[in-house]
């Protein structure tokens, strides 16, 4: 009995020290295995602290790109048709949509006073025919006197210059009467050119007064044989306007169809008040499919440049240090880049300065990025905390 308690107190030793070493193994397991999760957390916080950015590689655009602008159709030649002479319109001979040529009636006028006027300086126009002539006549005779001493020479002389001033009466009677002859011409009111009648604004009977202020057209022609074609040009896509430029068009009725015109000049100024470039193209309209006055929209090719890049509109930052880019280099550091704008086509620039195909740039990078900042590429690193 004595022998076997040393016995059991030594087992219990044993069995406390073993307890004590396994305990001390699992703590000692958990501190290393929580220091490791310690350690994950770390770099995954760290890793996460770093900007996260997108990158797109400049491309060159080998065919071009094109700009849809809008633009206004206008007749080649439009002139309102007035009248000249007072009085009441007699008769009209066409309507709007009718086609006329040149030098065709469009209306006559009644004008009893213009009638009245040319009677009169035509009556003085043979007055003073006969004066004149008798002026001749006398002034002759007198020369004749004088040479068998009759008359004076003083009296010739005022004889010769009287039938001076008959003749001088006798040419600005004849003026005048032509004047009126000419001004009663434009009781027949002609198509100064060939082309549409777009408006009648008179009718029979109506009273003309031709000297009033303001007073409304007779009649409106537009030739719409050939149409001129307005496209106003934004500032920064000017540089594309050149000679020999061709652009096709569409209306809004005929929404299938193209239409093609080209350049015949531009405005070389840029309107201060809408930022644009006026430019004036020529189509041809033989079936009269497109209207004046008509909306249109306007597609300008503009011609590829090996030189320059294109990239993501979003790409771009304004600061104060002007235009530009973020790009990223071999260690994923940021460098800032000045880049000059070639043309702005919406959702993508065109760069011919400051950036080369072979550059990573930074989509929509974040507003505090800075120059030579170390930034994680979207999908690189863990995305999520280990798990335990």
């Amino acid at each position: 009995m004595s022998s076997e308690q040393p016995l059991n107190r030594k087992r219990r030793v044993l069995i406390g020290i073993g307890g004590l070493t396994l305990a001390a193994v699992l703590v000692a397991y958990g501190m290393a295995a929580r220091a490791g999760m310690e350690r994950s957390v770390v770099g995954w916080t760290e890793r996460q602290a770093l900007p996260i950015v997108t990158c797109v590689q400049p491309e060159h655009n080998v065919q071009g790109d094109a700009l849809r602008l809008p633009a206004r159709l206008e007749a080649w030649s439009k002139a309102p048709i007035n009248a000249r002479v007072s009085g009441y319109l007699k008769d009209w001979k066409v309507d709007i949509g009718s086609q006329v040529q040149a030098g065709e009636v469009l209306a006559e006028i009644d004008s009893p006073e213009l009638d009245q006027q040319l009677a009169q300086t035509r009556a003085h126009l043979r007055q003073q025919e006969a004066t004149e002539r008798l002026a001749l006549t006398t002034a002759k005779r007198w020369q004749d006197l004088l040479v068998t001493h009759s008359v004076s020479r003083q009296d010739v002389d005022e004889k010769v210059s009287n039938a001076m001033a008959a003749k001088a009466d006798l040419q600005a009677a004849r003026a005048d009467y032509q004047r009126l002859q000419d001004l009663a011409a434009y009781k027949t009111i002609r198509a100064p050119f060939s082309g549409t009648i777009t408006a009648r604004n008179t009718d029979i009977g109506q009273l003309i007064n031709a000297d009033a202020a303001g007073t409304v057209a007779l009649f409106n022609i537009a030739d719409t044989r050939r149409l001129r074609l307005y496209v106003p040009v934004p500032q920064s896509y000017a540089s594309a306007i050149a000679p020999g430029l061709q652009v096709q068009l569409t209306v809004p009725e005929h929404p299938t169809q193209q239409f093609s015109a080209h350049l015949i000049g531009d405005s070389t100024a840029i309107d201060p008040r809408s930022g644009t470039l006026l430019a004036q193209f020529v189509t041809d309209n033989p079936d009269g499919a497109l209207l004046p006055g008509d909306f249109a929209e306007a597609t300008v090719k503009i011609a590829a440049n090996t030189k320059s890049v294109n990239i993501p509109s979003s790409a771009l930052i304004f600061r104060a240090q002007g235009t530009q880019v973020a790009v990223l280099d071999e260690t994923r550091h940021v460098h800032m880049r000045t880049v000059h704008i070639d043309l702005d086509l919406g959702d993508r620039l065109v760069i011919d300065q400051g950036l080369k195909s072979t550059d990573q740039v930074i989509d929509n990078p974040p507003d505090a990025l800075k120059e030579n900042d170390l930034v994680e590429l979207a999908d690189a690193g863990d995305s999520h905390v280990p798990n335990a």
